[in-house]
């Protein structure tokens, strides 16, 4: 056989085939791994420099899910007509990948490492997603880069009240739930979830299920190392000389822990820049082979009195209680233009939420690889330097900002109306004001402030608050002890942010980062509790009083919308001949058009009357005119024996001479000119569909002139009611 080393295992994975295979392509990476899942192929490659990346004091990974827009038969729709930067999914799911892996690695390795996972071939009811994270998992463990995994990861819904495992494409369509589980296999690693107000419970037995379908996963997987996994290299370690290490802890710790006891992140920052100064100058000389080590040496000694604070006094920095929240304010109405604003301040994090309501045209296009094409509600999170106190200029949204962005778009999708009852693309903006922490979480409750203030009728307010953890040296198996709205230090240097955001009635969206290996039952059970009424007092005491409900009315600024139905099959005279009549309508009433293929219509524009006219326009252009109703129409052709005029664009009628005044008409031109705008009466309409109007009889009627003399029934016959149905030619 041509590829000696090729080998192929599998296994079934809700009640799907799972297979994964190495040996065949990709020889030179450190280990490769094509995973397939049904017919979802995912090629996932890993890769280590041999020495360690230089000036760096953290683990220098990389994970890139690559999304092939080839897997599901699709040409790139960019003017290059390849891929090009990854779309949002693929970065929210390169974040996901990442979050559970990373903490598996040895906390002083600096080698650079890259995952890739190539997207190549995609079956709508196996998650490309899922397939990547399984694959990248085992290229992983059989590679020779240390690591403590491996780790499996599964979709979790739940249809009709049951939860299901890794649910196909027509699961997913009425699922309450999008769960993804990570887990070792003792520990649950990771979760990302949204779902429509699920229960703490509900959410905690669809967190159970998964993790004990990973469990087999991860012993599959540990079959495979067995078989060809390669011996793990030996690295040099970045942790700091502990003699080192004792000598700067024991000048300055006391120092240190005056200067981390205060609430004031500003104060705090201050008052440690002199203890950093005073180490540099008693120590660089000494230590001048170890002196970039200096800093991070201090990064060590704070985290020990942060963590010893907490687990062993159960005190914190900030000198709350381990239950607490920060001082809280709400506000809305900030800002005089916008649509609807909301400012939420957590101690010293604030964050400014914009709600923008527009047209359905303004949902975003999406071009990926499963079958969503758009979405109509949007949420943006932008985090500038100044939030922190620093001077970096800015380069756009990167992966965190589009992760943290997402999570408060999943906590409010939830309660966001129908299309049917709210006919608007909506947009949030979060603008991290102040960040001292749980910004994603103050974004949440922002953005439900401004959506309520923008008039959106959400089914429920939404907040979000983070749970912490610190483990003792045991590890999570050992004592453990979590806190409630988790500030700056306390996730920088503790082991868990756990950020879940709900109504009252249940959890909306979950995410989940770890600095240790995973979290036990005991621990997630009491996040959900702590969390949970942290969440309601957040709305009963801070939020609701400020905004009991959303605005009854949209701000006058709102495009203003009118929308109905028609008969499909008449979309076409609404459009007309490369676009004509939809043109002439906008540009007639100065709105916007929008029309589905199932009938339905929107008309939208700043003044609602002059969307209400573009409709009833419409309405004649579909149904015809109605005799015996007045129309306001323009002169289109002059004949000898009368004038054509439009009443709406396509609809056009004949007014006979002799119905052209109130007094005898020798000649038309003698009454109107191509042009004239004339208000005409519907007298008539033919078995053929021609229109008979009259602008005599609304001189008389409307303007009250008195006729001159009698005519004699000219217009054409026979006439028809237009509400009479036309009879049955057999």
């Amino acid at each position: 056989m041509f590829f000696k080393n090729f080998k192929v295992w599998e296994t079934e994975l809700a009640g799907r085939k799972l297979t994964l295979e190495t040996g065949k392509m990709a020889g030179l990476a450190n280990a490769s791994i094509m995973a397939r899942y049904g017919e979802t192929e995912v090629l996932c490659n890993v890769t280590a420099s041999a020495k360690p990346r230089e000036g760096v004091d953290f683990f220098p990974l990389s994970v890139d899910y690559e999304e092939k827009l080839y897997a599901v038969g699709k040409i790139p729709g960019s003017f290059q007509r390849r891929e090009s930067r990854p779309s949002e999914k693929a970065i929210l799911t390169s974040r996901c990948i990442d979050r559970p892996i990373r903490p598996l690695f040895p906390k002083d390795l600096r080698n650079d490492c890259s995952v890739v996972a190539t997207v190549m071939s995609v079956d709508p009811d196996c998650s490309p997603e899922i397939t990547a994270m399984i694959g990248v998992s085992a290229a992983i463990a059989i590679s020779d880069i240390p690591w403590d995994g491996p780790i499996s990861g599964v979709n979790v819904g739940l249809v009709d009240g049951e939860i299901v495992i890794n649910p196909t494409l027509e699961q997913r369509a009425v699922s309450d739930l999008v769960l993804t589980v990570a887990s070792t296999a003792d520990l649950v690693a990771m979760i990302e979830a949204g779902g429509n107000e699920i229960d703490d419970d509900t959410m905690f037995n669809a967190i159970m299920a998964g993790h004990e379908e990973n469990k087999k996963i991860v012993q599959f997987i540990n079959g495979i190392v067995d078989e060809v996994g390669k011996e793990k290299f030996e690295y040099e370690s970045s942790d700091p000389d502990p003699e080192i290490m004792a000598e700067i802890e024991e000048f300055c710790i006391e120092d240190v822990k005056k200067a981390l006891d205060t609430d004031d992140k500003t104060v705090r920052d201050a008052a440690l820049l002199p203890i950093y100064e005073a180490v540099h100058e008693k120590f660089d000389e000494r230590f001048e082979d170890n002196t970039e080590k200096l800093d991070e040496i201090m990064y060590l000694v704070q985290k020990h009195v942060v963590r010893a604070w907490l687990k062993d006094e159960h005190k914190r920095v900030d000198g709350r209680g381990i239950d607490e929240i920060r001082p809280l304010n709400a506000e809305v109405d900030l800002l005089a233009r916008v649509h609807g604003s909301g400012l939420f301040t957590r101690g010293q994090t604030q964050v400014l939420s914009i709600a923008t309501l527009g047209t359905l045209s303004d949902a975003q296009r999406l071009d990926g690889l499963d079958e969503q094409t758009e979405k109509r509600y949007i949420h943006h999170y932008n985090f500038p330097s100044y939030s922190v106190g620093e001077t970096k200029p800015s380069r756009g949204p990167g992966r965190r900002e589009i992760g943290h962005g997402a999570l408060a778009e999943k906590a409010l999708l939830p309660v966001i109306p129908s299309v049917d009852d709210f006919p608007y693309a909506i947009r949030v903006v979060s603008e991290v004001l102040s960040s001292n922490g749980s910004t994603s979480q103050g974004s949440i409750c922002g953005s439900t402030l401004a959506l309520m203030a923008a008039g959106v009728p959400i089914k429920a307010p939404v907040a979000g608050i983070s749970c912490g953890l610190i483990t003792g040296d045991e590890g999570v198996y050992g004592d453990f002890m979590t806190m409630v709205d988790i500030q700056g230090l306390e996730d920088f240097y503790g082991d868990m942010d756990f950020k879940v955001a709900g109504t009252k009635k249940g959890i909306t969206a979950i995410q989940m980062d770890l600095k240790v290996h995973g979290l036990t039952p005991e621990i997630i059970k009491e996040a959900f509790a702590k969390t949970h009424k942290a969440r309601n007092y957040i709305l009963d005491e801070i939020m609701l009083p400020v905004i009991s409900e959303p605005r009854a009315e949209l701000s006058k600024y709102v495009p203003k919308m009118v929308t109905f139905n028609i008969d499909p099959d008449k979309i076409g005279a609404v459009i007309g001949k490369g676009g004509s009549v939809v043109k002439e309508l906008q540009a007639t009433f100065e709105v916007e058009i929008i029309t589905e293929d199932d009938g339905r219509i929107t008309v939208c524009g700043t003044d609602l009357d002059k969307c209400n006219a573009a409709a009833e326009v419409i309405s004649l252009i579909v149904n015809g005119p109605e005799v015996g109703a007045f129309y306001n129409a323009e002169v289109t052709r002059l004949m000898g024996f009368g004038a054509f005029a439009k009443i709406a664009p396509g609809v056009e009628g004949l007014v006979h001479i002799s119905r052209l005044d109130v007094k005898r008409t020798e000649k038309v031109e003698d009454v109107v000119n191509i042009g004239d705008s004339i208000m005409v009466k519907c007298i008539g309409i033919t078995d053929e569909g021609k229109i008979d109007l009259s602008r005599r009889d609304a001189l008389i009627e409307i303007e009250g002139m008195t006729p001159e003399n009698e005519i004699d029934d000219v217009p054409r016959k026979p006439r028809r009611d237009n509400n009479r149905r036309r009879p049955r030619k057999d």
